[in-house]
């Protein structure tokens, strides 16, 4: 069987040499093991191959030879996900992206970027502010995360509260299908309804569908100025009900951001830029926009603040010290890794009126299942990361902390949000899906995977429970 299983796999690597090249594909025993994790504590496999297109045609042919050899296909940019949605968790082919890293097109006229799956995140931002252009979605990775594994993801980041996330400015793709075919959706129009909305299924669909090949991008003007405040708080609940209260007071900051005593202490100590570590929470607040707005809305926000019981809002002096305190937050998550051996994010969302009530839930769940649990996140937008650090040897604590995060699945549901708010489901969530979706829910979208993958071979083990994918399986 063993014999049998290696040949197949030489005649596959032979043929997949053809498409991409003798050195595109790889299966050193070196960088299978580099590419069998991702971001995401406790998921490990070996993929049999890594294979690098560098082209869409190239990536389209390799699809098509997956789908007639059923071998699973993961595709992967920098890694940075943490659902498990890269870690090949059945063998297969990881997918680079790493040669298909071109920034296509810059249209000033029309106000969008084209680019490859594989460009870095930070580098689309900063040539379109050269121009004064301004791409908003800005996920904590973005130094390092690619603009596919962004779209896969549908990530959010800081700035999602006022300007939405990935999906809100996609206007066109090239995706190549399992099948072998490429396709192209949507396109520099700011009016399009012929047909399906196509664009935005393959946006955040976890690589389950196909693979997105090339993108374009909504762009808008550059903000005039901005400025950022810091609210202190001796009690997190305040904190909580003072997000309320500034949405409610119909002012949308670019920036709201929740920061818990455990994680503020951790960023100091690993930024070193003067946070206070005396307080239970900090609410990280920016506003931008034309200079007059910008300072009637930081004042109106830091009373509302100081009326919900903020013991002292600080302005930051400088564009510099706004930056530092941005820098420091997008930290968090590495900040809060040196602690523990394992660290564990999640992203439970909520609406925004019922921030105060997760975030006790969240400390509650904690002390009830004895574990050691630091809040941050997007709370303009209801988005939390409560983040568990512990030891993934310690699997008594490990039974622990999986139940506590299924609590706080439930607590988020139950208050009408979301068990995952930009991470995606993954692997990870896979569990709870249904929880959120229903099994009619789940069941249209098995069946939207089986018409355009029939053959199962798209980022398989994601998204969809054992027993989801065990009916899947059995329909072929």
């Amino acid at each position: 069987m063993a014999s049998k299983r290696g040949k197949k796999l030489e005649t596959l690597k032979k043929q997949l040499m053809d498409i991409t090249g003798t050195e595109n594909v790889d299966d050193s025993t070196s960088i299978r093991l580099a590419y069998s994790y991702d971001a995401t504590p406790n998921f490990q496999s070996l993929p049999d191959f890594v294979v690098s297109p560098r082209s869409a045609e190239e990536v389209a042919a390799i699809l098509k030879k997956c789908s007639e050899t059923s071998t699973p296909v993961y595709t992967r940019g920098s890694g940075t996900n943490l659902c498990a949605d890269t870690c090949p968790v059945q063998g297969g082919i990881v997918l680079l992206t790493k040669h298909l890293n071109r920034i296509l097109e810059l249209d000033k006229e029309n106000l969008t970027v084209t680019v490859q799956p594989g460009v870095i995140t930070k580098s689309i931002a900063d040539l379109v502010e050269k121009e004064d252009l301004f791409y908003p979605p800005d996920p904590s990775s973005m130094k390092i995360s690619t603009i596919g594994g962004n779209l896969a993801e549908n990530s959010g980041g800081l700035r999602g509260l006022k300007y939405g996330v990935t999906k809100d400015y996609v206007m066109a793709l090239q995706i190549a299908l399992p099948n072998g075919a490429l396709i192209r959706t949507g396109g520099k129009l700011t009016k399009d309804v012929a047909g399906y909305d196509l664009t935005h299924l393959f946006v955040g669909s976890e690589g389950t569908l196909g693979v997105i090949t090339e993108a374009t991008l909504k762009l808008i003007p550059k903000p005039e100025t901005q400025k950022t405040i810091l609210a202190l708080y001796q009690d997190i609940e305040a904190a909580g009900r003072s997000v309320s209260a500034i949405i409610a007071h119909k002012i949308i900051p670019v920036t709201l951001e929740f920061l818990d005593q455990d994680t503020i202490r951790a960023v100091e100590d690993f930024a070193h830029i003067g946070l206070p570590t005396n307080v239970k929470a900090i609410l990280l607040i920016v506003q931008d926009g034309p200079k007059e707005i910008v300072a009637r809305d930081i004042h109106q926000i830091a009373q509302i603040c100081r009326e919900e019981q903020a013991i002292d809002v600080q302005l930051a002096a400088s564009d510099e010290e706004a930056e530092k305190l941005a820098t420091a937050r997008r930290s968090a998550l590495s900040a809060l890794a040196r602690l523990k051996p394992t660290t564990i994010l999640e992203d439970a969302t909520v609406p925004r009126s019922k921030i105060a009530p997760m975030v006790r839930a969240i400390a509650d769940i904690a002390m009830k299942y004895q574990v050691r649990m630091s809040t941050f996140g997007h709370a303009g937008d209801g988005n939390l990361h409560p983040t568990c650090l512990t030891d993934a040897r310690d699997h008594e604590e490990m039974g622990r902390v999986e139940e506590a995060f299924a609590e706080i699945f439930e607590k988020a549901i139950e208050l009408g949000g979301t068990l995952t708010g930009e991470h995606g489901v993954g692997a990870t969530k896979a569990p709870y899906l249904e929880w959120k979706l229903g099994k009619a829910g789940v069941d249209v979208m098995r069946e939207i995977k089986q018409s355009i993958d029939p053959s199962g071979i798209m980022n398989p083990g994601k998204v969809f429970a054992k027993e989801t994918q065990e009916r899947m399986a059995a329909a072929k």
